[in-house]
């Protein structure tokens, strides 16, 4: 039984942080499947903070007279 409920923990904290990634990579057009990074022990949630940080959002406009 107590196997259960760390499992069960770990789901509801995982998804805690699954679904505002989730939306985050829906709002910078990026493929959100990557969210599932968030699984990864240990360094999961780093790698996705690493890759929103250093790609290039599909969205983001490149007109350089603009502000």
């Amino acid at each position: 039984m107590f196997l259960f409920t760390e499992f069960l923990h770990s789901i509801i904290v995982g998804l805690m942080i699954v679904v505002p990634v989730i939306i985050i990579y829906k709002r910078t057009g990026l493929n959100p499947i990557w969210a599932a990074l968030v699984f990864l022990p240990g360094f999961g949630l780093l790698l996705i903070c690493l890759q929103l940080a250093l790609t290039d959002w599909p969205n983001q406009h490149r007109n350089i007279g603009d502000s």
